[in-house]
């Protein structure tokens, strides 16, 4: 059973992994293969590069090969009240805009290791913002939160990088009372 505090400790391995060599690995996003509906086609290439940065392609599937643009995508469309897709589609054009006005170009069209940077001052001020007021949400926050939903709640998210039994146990339908010993009962 994954707890909060692990899943936390491990989103802050990730995103410190991502600023000491993993971004390395992920590449400038692809062409996207599929058509955004709630999504630009520039925020889908961004969440998809952002994904990818959060989750590389190691030793298992990164986010982008276990689809969580496209999840995120129609989060957005089909799940997310207005507050939750304003939040992640503003966080996304100010993600832009700053990659803008401090490299002079798009999100996606950074190296990786600029792309890590800003990745890892969004986290730090999640962080801080947390602190200030924890009931006001943080773009960057709901961002990792639905990478990380999208991708162990993925077919090679919950097969490959997670211990996977679909049958835990085994199932004995019909023991002898003899077997189990005296039933329980209640008063």
């Amino acid at each position: 059973m994954l707890h909060r505090r692990d899943a936390l400790k491990g989103l802050a391995l990730t995103v410190g992994a991502v600023a000491t060599g993993w971004a390395g690995r992920a590449a400038a996003a692809p062409t996207l293969g599929w058509t955004p509906t709630a999504l630009t086609s520039d925020q889908a290439q961004l969440v998809d590069a952002v994904a990818e940065l959060i989750i590389p392609t190691t030793d298992t599937p990164g986010a982008r090969q276990a689809g969580v643009p496209q999840f995120i995508d129609r989060a957005l469309a089909n799940y997310c009240d207005k507050g939750q897709k304003d939040l992640l589609i503003g966080g996304l054009t100010r993600m832009d805009a700053d990659a803008r006005a401090s490299h002079g170009s798009m999100f996606v069209a950074l190296k990786p290791e600029q792309q890590a940077a800003m990745l890892t001052a969004y986290d730090q001020e999640a962080a801080i913002a947390r602190g200030q007021n924890p009931a006001q949400p943080h773009f960057f926050t709901a961002l990792e939160d639905w990478v990380t939903v999208g991708y162990f709640t993925s077919e090679p998210g919950a097969t490959i990088a997670l211990k996977y039994d679909p049958v835990p146990g085994e199932y004995h339908g019909c023991v002898p009372l003899a077997e189990v010993g005296r039933a329980w009962a209640t008063r």
